[in-house]
C-alpha cells in the first residue's frame, strides 16, 4: 500500500498548556489538525476558543514595511530561533517600533518624490514659453487685460482662422510639437468671457503660471534647480532607509521568523474547543510518528490523548499522504492531477507508472528518439530539478527497448539488421513497414487494452470490499458480475474466431445473460444482501426503463473502451509513416539539404508525436482504467508547518 497509514489522535488538557501542545503539533511538522467537534458525538457544552490571534497583524506589518523598501525578508529555522530566547513583548514591540521608523521615512520619501515631480513638472510648463522676455511677474498685475498661457491641440489652432473678423481672438504662439501649440492669448477684461468662451469651445487648455516669477527662461531654471535640491534630500532619505536595513537586516529577520513561527502554531488554536477549563485538540498524524510525537505531549503533565487507527474513522475522510519509492515517485504528480485516492482506497500510482511508460514505449518506439528523450529528462533532472525529468527518462528507456524491436533508429529501419544477425536473428523481430504486420499490431494493441481493463475490474473489486461497498463489488458493471460477462463475451467471441465453438445455450445463459441479469437488477440484489427496508423499487416501470438505458450505457462503454486500444497500435503505425514521410522529403531535397531535412523531421516528429502519445496514455489511464475502480475524492494530507506567508 502506497498510503501512508495515519492515526486520529484527540487532546484533552488545561488551557494553560494549549501553547505548548500546539508548539509541540507545529514542531513535529507531523500534526495535521481537525475540527474536534467531528470527533465527540456530545458537543453541546463545546465552546470556541474565540480569540485573535496576536501575531497575524505585527507579522503582516512587518512584512509590508519590509516589502516597501524592496528588501527580502529570510526565514531562520525553528531551532535557530527558539536559541535567540526572545520575549514576546520585546518582539511585538520591535516590529511595531521598526515598521514605524520605516513607515516615517517613508511617508519622506512620498512627500520628497512629489516636490520632485512637481518641480519638473513646472519646468517643463514653463518651458514652452522660453522665447518670451517678459516678467511674469509684472503681467499678473495688469488692470485692463487679462493674459492667459496655455495650449491649444493642433485642430483648435487651425480653427482660429475662422474667428479673423474678430480683433480680440488673438493667440500668439510660443511652441509647439506634431498635436500641440502653445501659447498664449490676450483680451481685455470687458470681452474676457467671450473670448473664454471661443477658446474653450477650441479645446484650450489653460497653464497655471502664478508660481512663476521672472522670465519663463529663469523660471524653469530656477524650477529646475529646486528639482534638484529635491532629488538631493530624496538620495539622503534612501541612504536612511538602506542603511536602517543594514543596521536591523539580521534583527528584522529574527523578528519575522519567530512572528510567522507563534502565527503558525497559534493557527492551530481554531481548530480547538473549550470544556470546563480545559481544551480539546484532534488531529492527524503518521501512524510510524505514533511514539515520537506522544512522547512529547507526555512532557505535558495535565494533557491525556487518545489514538485510534484511520480505518475506524473512514466516515470523517482521513487525509491522505502518498509514499511511493523512486521509480513511482514522479508519478505521483499525474494521480494527484485526477485527484488523490481516499484512505481505503489503491493508490494506483505504480499500475499508472507501468502502463505509462509501457504504451508509451511501444506508441514512441524508436531508439534514436528514445535516447533523446532519456538525454532531455536527465537534463531536465539534473539541471532544472524538474520532476517531469524522473517521467521521462524511463519512458526514454522503453522507447529505446521498443524501437529495438522495431529496429527503428532515428527512423532508419535497417540500422540494427547487423545486431539481429549476430543474435542469430534472419531479420528484425517486427517490421512495421510490412503490410502483413499491421493486422497483428492491432490485435495485440486490443489485447493489451483486454488485459489491463480486466486488471481494472479486479482492482475495484479489490477496492471495493475494502471499502466495504459490496453492491458495487459483486454486482456492479466493473464487479464480479461485470467481470465474468467481459471475459465470456471476449474469449467465447476469440474462440468462435480460432473455430472453437463456446457459445452453447449453457454457456451464453450462465456466463452471459445471467451476469446481465444480476447487472440489471444490482440495487435490488445490493438491498437484499445488506437487509435494507427499501431493496425493493417503488415504481418497477421507471426501474426498468432507467435500468435498462443505464446498462446499455454501460456496454457501449465495454465495446469502446476496447476498442480505444486500438490507437496504441496505430500510433505504432503513424510514427513509422510519419519518419518514412521525412525521408521522402530527404530524398526530395537531397545533396546538402538531405541531412538537414533529416535533423529537422527528426525534430519535428519527436515533439509532435511524444506530446500526442503522452497525453494519449493519460487518457487511456484516466478514462479506460482509473474510471472503473478509482474515485480519487481524498484530502491531502498537510500538517502544520512553518511556511513564508503569501
Amino acid at each position: 500500500m502506497a498510503i501512508i497509514k495515519v492515526k486520529i489522535i484527540s487532546m484533552i488538557g488545561q488551557l494553560s498548556e494549549l501553547d505548548s501542545v500546539t508548539a509541540i503539533c507545529g514542531k513535529s511538522h507531523l500534526f495535521h489538525p481537525d475540527n474536534a467537534m467531528n470527533f465527540y458525538s456530545n458537543t453541546e457544552s463545546f465552546l470556541p476558543l474565540s480569540e485573535d490571534n496576536p501575531y497575524q497583524a505585527p507579522l503582516q506589518q512587518l512584512s509590508s514595511s519590509i516589502k516597501s523598501i524592496g528588501q527580502p525578508l529570510h526565514l531562520f529555522s525553528e531551532e535557530e530561533t527558539e536559541k535567540k530566547q526572545l520575549k514576546p513583548v520585546q518582539a511585538l514591540h520591535y516590529a511595531q517600533a521598526i515598521s514605524n521608523r520605516i513607515a516615517k521615512l517613508q511617508a519622506q520619501h512620498e512627500k520628497i518624490s512629489k516636490e520632485v515631480q512637481h518641480h519638473e513638472q513646472d519646468a517643463r510648463d514653463a518651458s514652452h514659453f522660453v522665447g518670451l522676455s517678459v516678467d511674469l511677474k509684472k503681467i499678473r498685475v495688469c488692470q485692463f487685460i487679462s493674459i492667459h498661457f496655455g495650449s491649444l491641440p493642433r485642430a483648435g489652432y487651425e480653427q482660429l482662422k475662422t474667428y479673423e473678423d474678430n480683433p480680440f481672438v488673438v493667440f500668439f504662439p510660443c511652441t509647439s510639437d506634431e498635436k500641440t501649440v502653445w501659447g498664449v492669448y490676450i483680451c481685455p477684461l470687458e470681452q474676457c468671457s467671450e473670448i473664454d468662451r471661443i477658446f474653450s469651445r477650441l479645446y484650450f487648455q489653460p497653464l497655471d503660471l502664478e508660481r512663476f516669477d521672472g522670465t519663463p527662461k529663469e523660471a524653469v531654471g530656477q524650477f529646475k534647480k529646486e528639482a534638484d535640491t529635491s532629488r538631493n534630500e530624496l538620495k539622503k532619505v534612501d541612504d536612511e532607509i538602506q542603511q536602517l536595513w543594514k543596521d536591523e537586516q539580521e534583527r528584522c529577520n529574527l523578528i519575522y521568523s519567530w512572528l510567522t513561527i507563534k502565527n503558525t502554531y497559534f493557527g492551530i488554536r481554531k481548530y480547538a474547543f473549550q470544556y470546563n477549563g480545559f481544551f480539546i485538540l484532534s488531529g492527524w498524524i503518521p501512524q510510524e510518528a505514533e511514539n515520537s510525537f506522544t512522547s512529547k505531549l507526555d512532557q505535558c503533565s495535565s494533557v491525556e490523548y487518545n489514538l485510534d487507527d484511520a480505518s475506524n474513522e473512514l466516515v470523517h475522510s482521513p487525509p491522505v499522504k502518498l509514499h511511493n519509492r523512486r521509480p513511482f515517485k514522479s508519478f505521483e504528480y499525474f494521480t494527484e492531477m485526477y485527484g488523490l485516492p481516499n484512505y481505503s482506497e489503491i493508490d494506483p500510482t505504480p499500475l499508472l507508472a507501468c502502463i505509462f511508460v509501457t504504451l508509451f514505449g511501444i506508441m514512441f518506439g524508436d531508439v534514436g528518439h528514445g535516447i533523446c528523450a532519456f538525454l532531455l529528462g536527465l537534463w531536465m533532472w539534473k539541471k532544472k530539478n524538474m520532476p517531469l525529468g524522473h517521467i521521462l527518462m524511463p519512458c526514454g528507456i522503453s522507447s529505446c527497448i521498443f524501437g529495438s524491436v522495431f529496429g527503428s533508429v532515428f527512423g532508419f529501419e535497417h540500422l540494427l539488421d547487423p545486431l539481429y544477425y549476430a543474435l542469430g536473428f534472419s531479420e528484425k523481430p517486427i517490421s512495421v513497414m510490412e503490410g502483413s504486420t499491421t493486422t497483428n499490431i492491432l490485435i495485440v494493441a486490443v489485447s493489451i487494452g483486454v488485459v489491463l481493463l480486466i486488471v481494472a475490474m479486479f482492482l475495484n473489486i479489490i477496492s471495493s470490499l475494502r471499502q466495504r461497498h459490496y453492491e458495487r463489488a459483486l454486482f456492479g458493471q466493473n464487479g464480479v458480475a461485470g467481470l465474468i460477462f467481459y471475459i465470456s463475451i471476449v474469449f467465447g467471441f476469440v474462440l468462435q474466431l480460432l473455430g472453437t465453438p463456446v457459445m452453447t445455450p449453457l454457456y451464453v445463459t450462465l456466463l452471459i445473460v445471467l451476469p446481465l441479469l444480476v447487472m440489471f437488477f444490482r440495487e435490488v440484489f445490493g438491498g437484499l444482501m445488506e437487509h435494507k427496508p427499501d431493496w425493493k423499487p417503488e415504481k418497477w416501470g421507471e426501474f426498468i426503463v432507467q435500468n435498462f438505458f443505464e446498462l446499455f450505457e454501460f456496454l457501449l462503454s465495454y465495446l469502446s473502451n476496447t476498442v480505444s486500444f486500438l490507437r496504441v497500435g496505430a500510433f505504432v503505425l503513424v510514427h513509422a509513416g510519419m519518419m518514412n514521410m521525412v525521408f521522402t522529403l530527404a530524398d526530395m531535397v537531397g545533396g546538402v539539404g538531405y541531412p538537414i531535412v533529416l535533423v529537422i523531421g527528426n525534430i519535428f516528429v519527436m515533439a509532435l508525436e511524444g506530446l500526442l502519445v503522452s497525453i494519449h496514455v493519460l487518457r487511456l489511464n484516466f478514462y479506460e482504467m482509473f474510471s472503473r475502480f478509482y474515485d480519487g475524492d481524498g484530502r491531502p494530507f498537510t500538517p502544520v508547518e512553518v511556511r513564508v506567508p503569501s
